[in-house]
């Protein structure tokens, strides 16, 4: 790190908490704290919506599968998050606005207490808040090690600098901050990934290097599917990031609910998709040619840093990881924007015993409150990470073990096809698709591994499955649909002109 590269960061800082302070004064209650009062415009929605599936795992995790495997991992990722934003703006995006508008929600699990029940909403908003809270502290970490490698910054103070930043932008200025960093991370991994993919085509062949580059990689790096990214991994992740991304996580789903109507909200999917179609290729591409720069790495996941840090100047350093900060605080900031809507608008009313929502100026500095909180929880976790050792990995794990098994009954809870499918339903499934997946992590992993290169389509797939078929069949065999779940999930077949209410949620 030169002085340059630190006045980059120490800047992309500074810019962070001042978006934060700007947010606040478009903020008065907790609805334009959490969803803008549906007035954020659709191409910020799909722009934030599209950042908001980077971490820094894309230039990690990712980079060292583009190093292994080539270019399967486009496929496998961004082409099958393609497809998940088709479907979705065809059958779930317009309808969450729909859901603001007919009942007044706030948090994306608002509207179950009326589809379901209050117990169901409360085993959904229990389960998720609670592991969310271990998923941003292992981010945090991962944060704090990414500093520590380009700069020697302790662990220590790079939880408390990156999750301090984020905490005041965040806390003070709602998903204004969050939906505006993430517009300003977009810029910044724009600059910084053209810079990269320039200089690499000048280290190789020009302008012709991403045609060229593939015959002096390894056997099957061209590719669509090599390795473990195998055919039925790119297809159950297709049904994985259909429901992550269409709002079975919760942040996204909010992006959907602060669109002013459903047309704007399939606009803003659809400009995501597309995002994801075209971007990811300009990414990749250095982490592809990567082989050739930088033959015979041991470390496959430190590919993307050593190229940074081996050909860009000073200054471009900086921005590149100001960069992967800005992917990781983000993610972070709109996880506590979500989890601190369902806190406050579904736990908390069943906590007051039949006095429904808080008041308005009540609500607002709950809303601060919890999403302080929630970030001071997990950097406080993520301090003492080590203390936790495998108990960390492995709540960590279970909640991406949740992410399926949740999403189901709070997106098929919103088509028509699924009228039948009632309280019942929705909890046997969730506890099947949780206890599916611990049975592969943890009684019969020997047997998954025996199915070779197809085990890791298996462990994804499996839970998830299992959630969709018992939340249709226990739907058939016992029926629950009531007239009011059946009504409310009609309305959401078009935008109509019926204005807001406000509370006519149970």
């Amino acid at each position: 790190m030169e002085p340059l590269d630190w006045a980059v960061l120490g800047l992309y800082f500074l810019v962070m908490v001042g978006i934060g302070i700007w947010s606040k004064r478009r903020i008065s209650s907790a609805k334009d704290f959490y969803v803008a009062d549906g007035k954020l415009p659709w191409w910020l929605v799909g722009i934030s919506h599209h950042m908001s599936g980077y971490s820094a795992a894309v230039f990690v995790g990712y980079a060292a599968l583009a190093y292994d495997v080539g270019f399967a991992v486009y496929v496998w990722w961004a082409l099958s998050i393609t497809i998940a934003c088709t479907i979705g703006a065809l059958l779930f995006a317009p309808r969450w606005p729909r859901l603001r508008r007919r009942l007044g929600i706030v948090s994306p699990l608002e509207y179950l207490a009326t589809r379901f029940d209050v117990p169901t909403q409360q085993v959904l908003a229990w389960s998720g808040a609670a592991l969310k809270v271990f998923d941003v502290a292992a981010k945090w970490a991962a944060s704090a090690i990414l500093l520590q490698v380009f700069a020697g910054i302790p662990i220590l103070w790079g939880i408390l600098l990156v999750g301090g930043v984020t905490l005041v932008y965040s806390t003070i200025g709602g998903i204004w901050a969050d939906v505006l960093t993430d517009f300003g991370q977009f810029l910044i991994q724009l600059v910084a990934a053209v810079a990269m993919a320039i200089v690499v085509m000048m280290r190789l062949d020009g302008l012709a290097t991403p045609v060229t580059m593939w015959k002096e990689l390894p056997a099957g790096h061209a590719d669509p599917f090599n390795a473990s990214l195998t055919v039925p991994f790119f297809l159950a992740y297709i049904v994985i990031s259909t429901l992550s991304y269409n709002g079975g996580t919760w942040n996204l789903a909010m992006r959907m609910i602060s669109t002013p109507d459903g047309r704007e909200a399939r606009r803003s999917m659809i400009f995501s998709g597309a995002l994801y179609l075209i971007w990811p290729l300009v990414l990749f591409f250095p982490m592809w040619a990567a082989p050739i720069l930088l033959p015979g790495l041991t470390q496959s996941d430190q590919s993307y840093a050593l190229l940074a840090q081996t050909l860009l100047p000073a200054g471009l350093v900086g921005l590149v990881l100001a960069g992967m900060f800005a992917h990781t605080m983000a993610m972070t900031a709109s996880d506590a924007n979500a989890i601190s809507s369902v806190v406050v608008r579904d736990i908390i009313p069943a906590l007051r015993r039949g006095r429904g929502l808080l008041p308005e100026k009540q609500e607002l500095m709950a809303a601060r409150v919890t999403t302080f909180l929630f970030i001071g929880l997990s950097m406080a976790l993520a301090l003492t990470a080590d203390s936790f050792g495998g108990v960390l990995g492995l709540l960590i794990t279970w909640f991406g073990g949740l992410v399926g098994p949740i999403a189901v009954p709070m997106l098929l809870g919103m088509l028509p096809w699924f009228t039948r499918s009632g309280p019942t339903a929705a909890l046997l499934s969730w506890a099947a698709g949780l206890l599916v997946f611990a049975l592969n992590q943890y009684v019969w992993p020997g047997w998954v591994a025996s199915l070779g290169e197809n085990a890791q389509a298996f462990t994804v797939a499996a839970p998830v499955l299992c959630s969709l078929v018992l939340f249709v069949v226990i739907g058939v065999v016992k029926p629950e649909g009531t007239r009011v779940s059946e009504e409310l999930i009609a309305s959401l077949g078009s935008d109509g002109t019926r204005p807001q209410e406000e509370s006519a949620h149970v």
